[in-house]
Parts: structure tokens; sequence; C-alpha cells
């Protein structure tokens, strides 16, 4: 078998520890040929086996980092180009999770491959895992072998489930992308003052609430570097949310919910993958759609119709929303809302909340890697309000189906 492992994480030397450990008695020798390095490990037969081979080959970018760049012309990074294309050309049926795919992409910074010789290998699948988990990698791999799960080539993640085929099958709903912050274009060292009490603010609390701190996250934007949703935006995003979580908690169908946003001229402003869910409906979506419930929670606090975001231990009650203050339901008219939104939280309050959001997703994220549980706060709800939170400050300039959360 023949799988490949995608990482933004690089260590030649990392791998070679892995085969040491997961066979100890096994003979390894390595070698490098230019920006290739190869490991080869020998496992001794019996008397009736032959001597079992595994091998791998591995290569990183010239210029490691968490985004593409046309300063490198590395054969790897030439070949994640190709990897992206190849990707966007394929069908979907959860489009959330192909754009999440395409990010992972953008920031992946080693390539290695692993093949056997010889017959079936004791340990491969345990070593793929290990392999796997150590490097948060993705595995692009063919159908038939032992980590296989789908009929056509595909990707999977970390814990061999199944992320994309070329048919656009998945079995996940999310997709971990991680950035060490080592990759960050800014220089930490220059902060303002402004982020550096912020970023102290956001460990206070955390060290308050109990919760693990990750000292080595960088600062935030500051406020002069960002331009933050303009009320009248984040009006119209949280009246289409509504809609769509309408559909989700089935209190209307989606061929209303259609209709309601075409005839308040909404439709334009829905999402690719809003009309894909309202199109397509599966109970999967359905699922990954309530969450939604916490951006709109988000939102309205953002646009001062929330007194307080709270903290994260517990799902938000939309229910607590007067029907005056939610933008859709009843008689209300969503653009009467939206032309009515002329005041948001100020630069400062959504910097804040974003910081804070951005640790507690990381502490999240350490302890679901960790096989933790989270029991101070819902992972779930820290995800969707930092999602919302990123959008809000134009993160990474995204639009709604492209934010990102990373960590």
């Amino acid at each position: 078998m023949i799988a490949t492992f995608y990482s933004h994480h690089i260590g030649f030397n990392k791998i070679t520890n892995i085969l040491k450990e997961v066979y100890p008695k096994g003979i390894l020798s390595v070698s490098q040929d230019g920006e290739n390095h190869y490991a080869e490990l020998i496992i001794k037969g019996g008397l009736f086996r032959a001597d079992q081979k595994i091998n791998i080959s591995y290569r990183e970018k010239a210029k490691v980092s968490y985004r593409f760049s046309n300063e490198d012309t590395s054969a790897l990074a030439v070949n994640l180009n190709g990897l992206y294309n190849y990707v966007s050309s394929l069908p979907a049926e959860k489009p959330e999770v192909k754009n999440l795919l395409l990010r992972k992409i953008e920031t992946i910074n080693c390539e290695y491959s692993l093949w056997q010789e010889e017959g079936d290998t004791k340990k491969l699948k345990p070593l793929i895992e290990r392999l796997a988990l150590s490097f948060d990698a993705i595995i692009f791999t063919q159908p038939g072998t032992l980590i296989s799960r789908s009929d056509s080539q595909h990707f999977v993640d970390k814990y061999l489930n199944l992320i994309l085929d070329a048919d656009g099958r998945s079995e996940v709903e999310k997709l971990d992308v991680q950035i060490e912050s080592k990759y960050y274009d800014v220089d930490q060292s220059g902060v303002s003052s402004e982020q550096l009490e912020r970023k102290a603010a956001s460990e206070a609390f955390l060290v308050e609430k109990k919760i693990k701190v990750n000292n080595y996250l960088p600062c935030i934007e500051s406020e002069a570097e960002i331009t933050v949703r303009t009320p009248q935006e984040i009006a119209t995003r949280v009246c289409i949310l509504a809609v769509t979580n309408f559909v989700a908690f089935e209190v209307i169908s989606p061929e209303s919910a259609i209709d309601y946003l075409k005839e308040y001229k909404l439709w334009d402003d829905t999402t690719p993958n809003e009309k894909d869910f309202l199109l397509n409906p599966t109970p999967e979506k359905r699922i990954a759609e309530t969450w939604k419930s916490e951006c709109i929670w988000t939102l309205l606090w953002a646009l001062d119709k929330v007194d307080e975001l709270g903290f994260p231990q517990e799902l938000c009650n939309l229910n607590d929303i007067t029907l005056d203050e939610y933008p859709v339901g009843g008689d209300n008219d969503p653009n009467l809302f939206i032309l009515g939104a002329n005041k948001s939280k100020t630069v400062k309050e959504l910097l804040d909340a974003n910081d804070l959001y951005y640790r507690l997703d990381w502490a999240c994220v350490d302890a679901r890697l960790n096989g933790q549980v989270m029991a101070t706060v819902q992972p779930g709800v820290v995800y969707e309000r930092h999602y919302a939170l990123n959008w809000l400050i134009r993160y990474a300039d995204a639009e709604w189906d492209d934010v990102t959360c990373d960590t």
C-alpha cells in the first residue's frame, strides 16, 4: 500500500523517531538526495517469513509558512498548487468541509509518502495512526488499502475519517486547521501596548477560569490594523442566518425559506454553502446549521441586541431575545431591521472578544488533541462564536463561507 501524508508541521527526525518507537527491533537507515529525505526500515522475518520493509520519502517547502508564497519554487510548493486545484475541481456534498480542506492545503509545509514491500507489515495501521496524529496530517490514499474509506481516491483526516473523495462524499463535519504561531508574518516584537494589554487581560481571565493558557500565542491585530463590518453588513448576515436556522430546526420548510429570502431581496447575499443547505437540507447539514445559533447570538450582541455575550459554558437561547429585537419572524420585515442597524460594538470591544475566543479555541483544540474533556466551556460554542468574531473583524479578509478559526 501507499499513503501520502500532508502536514503543516515539519520534521523528518520526528518521523524516524516514531519508526524506532513503533518498531524498536527494526533496522533503520536514512539517506538524502537534494531536498528529499528517505527512511528504510527492515523488519527481520522468522524461519518461515521473509524480511519486511517500510519505506518513507519526505520533503518540505523551501519557505515554511502558513500560506502559499510566489517566492517558493520548490518541487513541493509547485505540487501543492496542483493539489489545491485538484481539490477545487472536486464535487462536494459538504462544501464547508471542502473549503476547510482547501484552507488546510494552503498551510501545508511537508509531504511524506509511506509504502510497504514484501506483504503485510505488522503494526502498519498503528504506525499510520501515530504519524497522522503527531503531524495533524491529512492523508491522500487509494481504494483497497487498510485505511481506505472510499472506492475512489480520497483524503482522510488524522483520525482516518473520510474528508473528501473523488465523488464528493465526506464523513466529517469539521476539519482542524492549525497554524504554528512562529510562522505568522507579524513581528511580535513590534506589537503595541494596546495589543499586549488585550492579550494579558484574556490570559488572566483564562487563568481565573482554570483554563489552559498558551503564552506563545501571538497578539491579534490592533485597532488601527482592521476595519470591522458595518452595522448593515452584520444585520444582513444575521437575517440570512436566522432564516437558515429556522430550516435547521424545522420551523419552516426550505422552500419557504428560499421564497422568503427572494421576496425580501436577500437571496443574492445568501452564501453558496447556505444555498446548498437550503436546496438539500440533509440531516447532517441540519445539525451543522443548528450550531449557527451561536453565530446569530454573537452577531446580535455585536449589534447591541444582546446585552452580554456570556461565558460559553452553555448553549445560547435565542428565545431570550424578544421578537421586536429579532430580525425575522412574525410580521417582522428583515429589510427594516437592516435599515435600522446604525450602531455596533466598538472596534475595541470586538477585538477584546476576538482575542479571548482565539485563546479559548486554542485551549479547546489542545484538549481534544490530548484526549481531554473541556468541562469549563462548550467547545462547539467557542468555535462558532470565534467564527462569527473572525468574520466581524474581517480576519484574513475572508467572506462568511471561507472564515477559518486558526489556533
